[in-house]
């Protein structure tokens, strides 16, 4: 009986998902609400955690860089990129993931992907690459990078299960940077094949008609630029930077403020950081810059970015609800396989994150199982690439924050919700990262 009524709870969700791309937009958060509504009143379910913090943080993003980009400062990075791929400008595809990968590596999250977004879409989009190559590949390696940062939670959990046994942090991250790396490569060179040219996109093509979204316009490296542009440009920068350093230097950061340390009390919470900064990015930027407030909410940034928070709103929500109802039945069914068939233990991994969304909690409620049936902590490690199981489906906030911002609707959520532009990326990073850490494994123990 248990098992039927997850079932039907499970059609719940995905039909709210199916409902949600039909409408297409703001659809995704609004029928994300239908669902959670039927979860909780027709399956009496107790509501999840709705995602404020995930809104907040896109919602601060979205400030900053729309205020930078009626600065012209948008364009101008957009130009400095342009320059050093105007060679080979399918670079952006190898560029674009790897930024992305850094900057969570150094802030031990991956809510600093957001705002990188408007960039990397601008940056395609004026190449006239397809932006979906860029942007798909870039959002894993957003949540790649966790895995391979020392200052993330899931490598905490990771270090206090295997500390005791006497793998250390740095033998994780040794197993962990090459495997991410390859991993990040190998997905971002399929990504250079996946989809049509633009000109030959129907849904791209209908928009461009429609006129809901401008023709691409190769970026011009000599027509001038606002006298703002640069120092906007570098502002935001600099607060990015700030971000990376409060998370690379979580410690210090908590002695120098102590105010916003973190739940552990060893850290700051980075979440905070990045709303707080961004919006002292955006104050200084119309400062300095002497922007006008009414021309933020006309800058193409500043309805794609509402239109991600939204959708992220809704659909996060309405995956919280099903996950924290029924995370224990999830994690023992998947236990049960793992201890029957050790090998198995990197599906289990990919299928408790892609139900919980949660590299965290998959590491807490998978790895200990792992241990227990005498898998090697070096062969964990080698197996743990494919906690990027949280992509699998398209519920996790920098998806629908990714779909959001590109206005070319290259980059979706498919008809049948499992088709969505992330899938690929995804397989072919947990795959070939596996391959690689488990070969690793061998030579470090």
């Amino acid at each position: 009986m248990e098992t039927v009524k997850i079932i039907l709870e499970a059609a719940v969700v995905a039909a709210a998902l199916f409902m949600g791309v039909r409408t297409g937009g703001i659809g995704l958060g609004v029928w994300g609400l239908v669902g959670t509504l039927v979860l909780v009143v027709g399956f009496q379910l107790k509501p999840g955690s709705p995602p404020v913090e995930a809104v907040l943080i896109v919602a601060a993003v979205i400030v900053a860089a729309s205020v930078m980009q009626a600065a012209g400062g948008i364009d101008w990075m957009v130009r400095q990129a342009a320059k050093a791929i105007s060679k080979n400008p399918h670079r952006v595809v190898y560029y674009a993931p790897f930024m992305a990968f850094l900057f969570t590596v150094g802030a031990g999250t991956g809510n600093i992907y957001y705002p990188l977004l408007p960039v990397i879409y601008d940056v395609s989009y004026s190449q006239q690459i397809r932006p979906e190559r860029a942007l798909a590949v870039s959002a894993v390696a957003s949540q790649v990078g966790i895995l391979a940062s020392p200052v993330s939670a899931a490598t905490a959990s990771m270090t206090a299960l295997l500390g005791p046994k006497g793998f250390t942090l740095g033998k994780i991250l040794l197993i962990m940077w090459p495997a991410s790396v390859v991993g990040l490569l190998v997905a971002a060179f399929v990504m250079t094949k996946i989809g049509k040219p633009l000109e030959k996109d129907l849904e791209y093509q209908k928009r461009l008609a429609e006129g809901r979204v401008p023709p691409p316009a190769k970026t011009d490296l000599s027509a001038p630029l606002p006298a703002a542009a640069r120092t906007s440009a570098l502002i935001f920068l600099a607060g990015v930077l700030i971000i990376v350093a409060a998370g690379l230097f979580s410690g210090l950061a908590a002695k120098v403020l102590p105010a916003l340390k973190n739940s552990s009390g060893h850290g700051v919470d980075i979440t905070l950081v990045i709303e707080m900064v961004m919006g002292l990015v955006a104050a200084v930027t119309f400062l300095a810059c002497r922007v006008k407030a009414g021309e933020v909410t006309k800058q193409s940034t500043f309805p794609a970015g509402i239109v991600g928070a939204i959708a992220l709103f809704g659909i996060a929500w309405l995956a919280n609800t099903f996950v924290a109802a029924n995370s224990k039945a999830i994690t023992h069914s998947l236990g049960g396989v793992v201890g029957q068939a050790p090998l198995l233990f990197a599906v289990a991994l990919a299928l408790v994150a892609m139900l919980t969304t949660s590299q965290s909690s998959a590491t807490n409620a998978i790895v200990p199982i792992g241990l227990s049936i005498g898998l090697s902590s070096a062969a964990i490690v080698g197996m743990w690439p494919a906690t990027m199981g949280i992509y699998l489906l398209p519920a996790n906030g920098s998806q629908i924050a990714t779909v959001g911002f590109d206005q070319t609707g290259t980059t979706r959520i498919g008809k049948y919700v499992i088709n969505h532009s992330f899938l690929v990326p995804t397989v072919v990073f947990i795959v070939v990262g596996v391959a690689v850490g488990l070969l690793l494994s061998q030579f470090i123990g």
